[in-house]
């Protein structure tokens, strides 16, 4: 294995494992928060995908002086002025499961038409290294169905059909979400830039 390594700043192993898939052909050592025990908890204090995907990086950057890769991203529904947005994980309440926050979304979206139903993922990834930082994006236009669909995925997958499909991003199945999502999208900027500017020349693929 390379000696060269990098850190995706999640402990979210449902993320986590979507991410390694995306970097698979990187000749790099991807590690992550359970790797580094020491470093607590992160406060998303921002108030922006962008901000928060920075202080993560940062923050795990100066503790392990290794190449970090944070990421911050969420459903924006239009009818809901971009709601959930920042809170997306935490949507239902602090204690929140993935169920909670679906019924929450289902509740006040109830009796909206099809055409109102329109959604988007957004995601925003920071890498921080010693060469500098930069934040790249990727986003997923869609549409919020009316009940939970398919076993595949987390979060909101069951509820989001994206644009060209029938199928929710849980029926989808992880080959073709981590080829079309909005964290695909996002991560395959990034990964483009590690190889243009944060990995040796050496290691290119």
């Amino acid at each position: 294995m390379s000696e060269q390594k990098i850190v995706i700043a999640t402990a979210n192993q449902h993320k986590l494992g979507e991410i390694k898939a995306i970097l698979a052909d990187l000749p790099v050592e991807i590690l992550s928060l359970a790797d580094f025990p020491q470093i607590p908890p992160i406060e998303e204090t921002g108030s922006s995908f962008e901000e928060n995907a920075l202080l993560k990086a940062r923050t795990v950057f100066r503790e392990t002086k290794i190449i970090t890769l944070a990421d911050d991203s969420g459903l924006e529904v239009d009818a809901l002025k971009g709601r959930p947005g920042i809170y997306s994980a935490r949507y239902a309440g602090e204690g929140h499961d993935y169920a909670a926050n679906n019924r929450k979304l289902l509740q006040e979206m109830a009796g909206l038409p099809p055409e109102n139903r329109g959604a988007q993922f957004r995601c925003v990834v920071a890498i921080v290294a010693p060469q500098g930082e930069t934040v790249v994006e990727g986003i997923v236009r869609g549409r919020i169905i009316e009940e939970l669909r398919g076993s595949g995925g987390f979060g909101y997958d069951p509820l989001f059909v994206p644009e060209g499909y029938e199928l929710t991003y849980a029926q989808l199945g992880e080959e073709v979400k981590n080829r079309i999502s909005h964290r695909a999208r996002a991560f395959q900027k990034a990964k483009q830039l590690l190889r243009e500017r944060f990995l040796p020349r050496n290691h290119d693929a």
